[in-house]
């Protein structure tokens, strides 16, 4: 899960972390965080599978903003 600059929280699925960190940085992310850069990692997990990613994204993305930061938290 990355923090963007106007304190918005992103979150997706990689299995190349800092060049995926690099590219929305750079502009050549996500829609959503283009213009929103630098972002900032805040949360990561790690999944045996890209299923198990999948389907753990979703989760979190059904999650309101407060549990997310509760989850943000827990993991630091």
């Amino acid at each position: 899960m990355l923090r963007c600059r106007d304190g918005s929280l992103y979150t997706g699925v990689t299995n190349d972390l800092q060049r995926r960190i690099a590219a929305h940085d750079s502009g050549r992310g996500a829609r959503y965080t283009r213009g929103r850069g630098p972002v900032t990692l805040v949360y990561r997990q790690h999944c045996g599978s890209r299923s198990a990613a999948l389907k753990r994204e979703m989760e979190i993305k059904k999650l309101g903003r407060q549990a997310k930061l509760r989850l943000i938290a827990k993991g630091a």
